[in-house]
């Protein structure tokens, strides 16, 4: 062969290397004039002599036909073989040039995060999480009770709808006669929570604001039921003050240790005072310790502070020490909103009680009103009265046993171990986590990951909305094969993608929308607001008198309550 035709073989292999296409190619303009539609023709015709290959005489050639018959095949994309155009996929796509990312076409709807289908076997009862609409088909994505005793974690970024997602199953909760307590550092979800909810729930709500400074709440964080809550309740606020001060850096063995013994000593007696306001007191007032040391029953304790802390120095040694321990006490205490909460023998209501009669706990805890340190104190600690609650079910059948949903917004700011044990082992007490937050990296402190790995190991159902580069590659893990990073960087606000748990397996990941949020009724809200004050809360000086009673009775003077 010629080296011309040599060359021809080399195209026709080529394109036949491809898979090929037999289809018309059909080309219609119109324009109220006709000059005007014939010039639009010809432009469009001439667009594709840039196609053409005279070398070897391969033309898209012009066959004009009659024109009622080329509409009427345009319109019903009928396939006509006496005018078939075999192109390989190349030349197709050559053909229809379509766009890309790089083609400055402003009228094109580009997908920047791919959709998927929702599972077969989508629930018919629980809340509704949201809608899936697939191609046109809408269906409503809800979640069984079962399958959320497994937990829900929520991440996005701020702005993106886990505020609305949280608000939507809250209020279907509440509807549903369920018992739930939202913690809420900024205040806006649970005054959303107060204008939704119903009117028959109204007696059920126990409204948990310390700003509240006329009718305080009392939160005992020493109280305890029973002699095997006592180690529980003192290790938790160990670790609550862990997190708040990093005691390994600015605490240590000695903090934990005089800490430690000062609360026991307290709990012996709670009678003659045993809340947060007397720990200062039984460190630093001899007569006060001596006379809760006549009180005590527990050798241990009596031998720390008879022998070993006086073996230390004494009292002038023990002066040394105190305010290295009290200095982390004195935001609570000497704080006007705080010191009427936390000076309460007995708590304004028992965690337990409320949880198996299905109470509305509603902690706004918002920090531009009370500061982060007191917030983040108050949230730790309800989550910490909440799981001893739910562990104290143990003597309750599994059966009767009540679900309790607690929200957690912004939940980086609350996290102890007991996060982690609600996570792995509050499933069987029935008390159902849903948290949320917006970063991986809010988890990790000191490169510890255990509440992270928890986290992401132990939640059954996973809801993410647009994330940043450094959790794409965590979370990607987790919806892939569906989707990958960048879907995660590029979800559409007030959509998320659902990993969601069904009869306890993992469906694959799918795309869904959050219900919107509607109106609430602001007076319903300031109404409940008033019975709860009124139910729970107390009169300020009424709180006064008793812990001014108390230090009396305890051989201290007005100036000891003055100085608290």
């Amino acid at each position: 062969m010629s080296g011309l035709e040599e060359e021809a073989m080399k195209a026709v292999e080529e394109k036949m290397s491809k898979a090929g296409l037999e289809g018309n190619l059909r080309i219609i303009a119109c324009s109220p004039q006709k000059a005007l539609a014939e010039s639009y023709l010809a432009n469009i015709t001439n667009s594709f002599a840039q196609l053409n290959f005279y070398k070897y005489g391969n033309v898209l050639k012009e066959n004009k036909k009659n024109q009622e018959r080329l509409i009427s095949d345009f319109i019903h994309r009928y396939f006509e073989p006496a005018y078939s155009l075999v192109v390989n996929s190349e030349e197709a796509v050559s053909l229809m040039h379509l766009p890309t990312s790089g083609c400055l076409a402003p009228h094109i709807n580009w997908l920047h995060s791919r959709s998927a289908p929702p599972p077969l076997n989508l629930p018919k009862e629980g809340i509704v999480l949201g809608i899936s609409n697939y191609r046109g088909e809408k269906q409503d994505v809800r979640m069984k009770v079962n399958d959320r005793r497994r937990h829900m974690y929520i991440i996005g970024k701020s702005g993106t709808g886990k505020s609305t997602l949280m608000q939507n199953m809250i209020i279907q909760d509440v509807a549903n006669g369920d018992g739930v307590c939202v913690i809420d550092p900024h205040g806006d979800l649970v005054e959303y929570v107060l204008g939704h909810l119903p009117k028959n729930r109204a007696e059920d709500v126990i409204l948990f604001d310390p700003a509240n400074l006329e009718r305080p709440l009392g939160l005992n964080m020493l109280e305890f039921d029973s002699a095997e809550q006592k180690t529980f309740v003192i290790n938790e606020m160990i670790a609550i003050f862990d997190k708040l001060y990093d005691l390994k850096a600015t605490g240590g063995p000695m903090f934990e240790q005089y800490m430690r013994n000062a609360m026991l000593l307290l709990m012996e007696d709670p009678a003659s005072g045993a809340t947060l306001l007397e720990v200062p007191r039984v460190l630093a007032d001899e007569s006060f310790r001596a006379f809760k040391l006549s009180k005590c029953q527990n050798p241990l304790v009596k031998d720390f502070w008879e022998k070993e802390a006086q073996k230390a120095g004494g009292e002038a040694s023990l002066a040394n020490i105190v305010p290295y321990i009290t200095s982390k006490l004195t935001p609570f205490v000497y704080s006007d909103v705080m010191r009427p909460i936390i000076s309460q023998s007995k708590s304004s209501f028992n965690f337990r009680e409320a949880m198996d009669s299905k109470k509305i706990i509603l902690l706004n805890l918002t920090k531009g009103k009370i500061g982060e340190m007191s917030s983040n104190l108050l949230g730790m600690v309800m989550i910490g009265k909440l799981l001893m609650g739910a562990l104290s079910r143990v003597n309750v059948a599994e059966s009767e046993r009540q679900d309790f949903f607690l929200y957690i917004d912004e939940f980086q700011n609350f996290i102890t171990d007991t996060v982690g044990i609600i996570l792995s082992e509050a499933r069987k007490y029935k008390l159902d986590l849903i948290i949320g937050h917006q970063f991986i990296a809010q988890l990790v402190k000191n490169n510890d990951t255990k509440i992270r790995d928890a986290v992401l190991g132990n939640v059954g159902t996973l809801a993410a909305f647009r994330l940043g580069p450094e959790d794409t590659e965590v979370m990607a893990k987790q919806f892939a094969p569906v989707f990958n990073e960048r879907d995660l960087l590029n979800i559409p606000r007030h959509n998320l993608y659902l990993k969601l748990l069904i009869d306890g397996q993992n469906a694959p990941a799918f795309n869904i929308q959050p219900l919107p949020p509607t109106p609430g009724d602001p007076k319903l809200a300031e109404s409940i607001k008033q019975l709860s004050s009124l139910k729970y809360g107390r009169p300020r000086a009424e709180v006064e008198a008793e812990v001014l009673e108390r230090i009396k009775m305890t051989g201290g003077s007005v100036e000891d309550f003055k100085l608290a």
